[in-house]
């Protein structure tokens, strides 16, 4: 009895050895391709608005309609404006430093404008 045990213990760790060789063979084929990580800064210089101007409503003055003013630097990929703390935000044209912005959806009003928040990014 003690042979067949001696067999079956050898027949055991051949085959645990083979086993253990072939899910060697497939995690030493894997390919992983180069990449790249890493990090940095920079500044985040702000952009300067002048020459603000609110056209209203020829019908109904208490509505603004636009709001335009000149922006630098010039070079904008996106411009938006927000005429109240928590009210809406209005997106712009930007015409080389010349941003124009329509406030009418939703309807921007006088009473309800309390200040000019501008969002520039590059």
């Amino acid at each position: 009895m003690r042979r067949r045990s001696s067999r079956k213990l050898i027949l055991v760790a051949i085959l645990v050895g083979i086993l253990a060789s072939a899910a060697y063979a497939f995690t030493a084929s894997n390919t992983v391709p180069a990449s790249q990580a890493g990090s940095g800064n920079n500044t985040i210089s702000g952009y300067t608005a002048t020459n603000v101007a609110y056209t209203l409503n020829a019908t109904t003055p208490t509505n603004i309609d636009s709001v335009a003013f000149t922006i630098a630097p010039t070079t904008t990929s996106a411009v938006k404006i927000q005429l109240a703390a928590a009210g809406s935000w209005y997106s712009c044209v930007n015409a080389s430093g010349s941003v124009t912005c329509a406030t009418t959806s939703p309807q921007a009003t006088v009473v309800a404008a309390t200040q000019l928040t501008v969002v520039a990014v590059q």
